[in-house]
């Protein structure tokens, strides 16, 4: 299957995803910052350069985007076309490079959690639609974490 969007176009597209300061990233801090939390953000003195860091509490968010992170990738997918990303990526214009990249990515985001965690950093990871959808209910999971370690002090 050709892609239907010229080199440029596509180039164009794939120039103006995010890394850092998406939209989640900031709604997500916003919320923790009005709840008087103090983090660093995108900070690289760690493995894996977390979007969120709580440095007191040695805790480290990561907001993921569904499809690069490979959300619903062996099912339970959101599409009513296919079952999982996995089958979508199968029936995509480079179905090699993209199959390759996401399982990469989800390969590398389980080596960055066990590396923080043998750190000693919690490790807590929202995909990014999550965030938008239910910001309040992702904080709450944070302080839960926060109160989580308190007690085990």
């Amino acid at each position: 299957m050709a892609d239907v969007l010229t080199k440029e176009q596509r180039h164009k597209n794939m120039s103006h995803i995010r890394a850092k300061d998406t939209k989640p990233e900031i709604e997500l801090r916003k919320a923790l910052w009005h709840k008087g939390y103090r983090y660093r953000k995108n900070w690289n003195k760690i493995p894996g350069k977390p979007d969120i860091v709580l440095t007191r509490q040695k805790i480290c968010i990561f907001v993921d985007s569904e499809f690069f992170h490979g959300k619903g990738y062996e099912g339970n997918y959101d599409s009513r076309k296919y079952k999982s990303l996995k089958e979508q990526l199968e029936h995509s214009t480079c179905p090699e490079f993209w199959i390759k990249k996401i399982t990469g990515n989800m390969k590398r985001d389980e080596e960055i959690n066990k590396e923080l965690e043998c750190l000693g950093w919690r490790v807590l990871r929202f995909w990014s639609k999550d965030v938008l959808r239910n910001t309040d209910e992702c904080v709450k999971t944070i302080e839960e974490t926060i109160f989580a370690e308190k007690i085990e002090e």
